[in-house]
Order: C-alpha cells, then structure tokens, then sequence
C-alpha cells in the first residue's frame, strides 16, 4: 500500500473511532438519565427531576454532532460495505439514544408531579422495571463496543421480561384504581412512567437489531416473538416524549 494510500485509511479509521466514541459517551448519558429519573421517583427529589429535564440538552447536541458529522464522511469518503454499515449504524443508534434520553426525561417530567402527591404502594415496582431496562441498554452498549453480535441477539431477547413486568404492573394499577378511585391519577402517571421505559427497552432492541447488522451483514433472525403487550391500547401519549 502506498503512503498516500495509507494515511487515507488511517483518517477514515480515525474518523470511524471519533463516531463510535460519540456515541459511546451518548449511550452513558442515556443510561445515566434514567438511573436519574428512576431515583427521583423512588427518592421524591424534584430538583434531581430537574437536573434530569435540563441534562437532555447534552443528547440532543450529541445527536446532532453524530448527524453532522456522518453526513460529512459518507460525503467525502463515500465508504462502501462494511464501512458504509459502521457509518449508518452510528446515525441509526444516535437516533434510538436520543430518544431514550427523550422518554427518560419525560419519566423525570412525571416524577415532578408525583412528589407532590401523597405515595402509593405500586411505585417501588418501577425501579425494579427500570433496573432491567438499564441494564439491557449497558449490555447493548458493550455489544456495541465489543462488536459481538452474539451478545446483541441475547439483549434482543431480554425484551421481553420488561413487556411482561409492563403487563403485570397495568394489571396492579388497575386494580388499585378501581379500589380507589383516590389512586386514579397517581396511577396514571406511573402507567405513562411504566410505558416509557416499556418503549426504552424497545429503543435498545432496535439497537440490538442494529448492531447485529452492522457486524453480520444480515437481519437478526426474528422468531416471530409478539409484543405480548395487551395492556398497550390503555397508555397513549400524544408523542413519544410525552409533548
């Protein structure tokens, strides 16, 4: 290979680490925003809601750096293969991250409201339901960084133990609805809180998806798995961010 040749490979390879290092540091923050919103719920912290709300900025500018920064290379570089996939992947993934950040910071919008209302006992399942989210979304980081496409298929399938924790606590709220009539809007705000981290998981098993097809080359086998999400009709929000 001719030095010219290779420098130019050594600047596309740099360019490749710069856009996976973003995203990287965009995953840490999604994942920490909802560690954030989880405990301003289970700790009534308003402020940290807050901090919470504000924070989804550094996303969103992440987002747009990963966006701005993708066009410019498919531009100049125009990769092929493997390389045009790493590239697609990047803003695929940036997009999936933004909206986790999105939904975790309208679990920190809901969170303001429901620490000024008196606690009910279904909110300590949300962290425990949260928990599992984020613990997929770090393992669907670490498939990411790791390029183990094995690993992302066994985060596609944790998807659905957060349906199936979604389900079972849309069973308990409505029960402790119609007990109560009382309960109803604290209720119904853990529900929206409950189906956004419902559609988190989602987001990471797009990411799944994505990462399987960035290394493989091929659609990750689906095996038909439903949603299993028959308490999905009852929880609607105008938009996913909750706006």
């Amino acid at each position: 290979m001719r030095k010219e040749e290779s420098h130019i490979v050594s600047s596309f390879d740099d360019e490749l680490t710069r856009l996976n290092n973003i995203i990287s540091q965009m995953g840490g923050l999604a994942e920490s925003q909802l560690i954030s919103a989880i405990r301003a719920i289970s700790k009534r912290d308003s402020e940290l809601a807050e901090q919470v709300i504000v924070s989804d900025l550094r996303i969103d500018k992440l987002e747009q750096e990963v966006q701005d920064f993708a066009v410019r290379v498919l531009a100049l570089r125009q990769p092929m293969a493997d390389d045009l996939r790493q590239v697609v992947t990047a803003l695929k993934l940036s997009n999936d991250l933004e909206r986790i950040g999105d939904l975790a910071k309208n679990i920190a919008k809901r969170a303001q409201v429901l620490n000024q209302m008196a606690p009910i006992r279904p909110v300590q399942v949300i962290p425990n339901m949260a928990r599992l989210a984020q613990e997929i979304i770090k393992d669907v980081l670490d498939a990411y960084i790791e390029n183990d496409a094995e690993k992302a298929q066994r985060v596609w399938a944790r998807d659905q133990e957060v349906d199936d924790m979604y389900n079972s606590l849309f069973r308990e709220l409505l029960t402790y609805m119609m007990e109560d009539p009382r309960n109803i809007t604290a209720s119904t705000h853990l529900l929206f809180i409950a189906k956004n981290i419902e559609r988190i998981g989602d987001h990471a098993t797009n990411i799944a998806e994505t990462i399987y097809y960035r290394i493989k080359g091929e659609d990750l086998p689906v095996d038909g798995r439903p949603k299993n999400d028959a308490a999905n009709f009852a929880v609607i929000e105008p938009n996913e961010a909750g706006e």
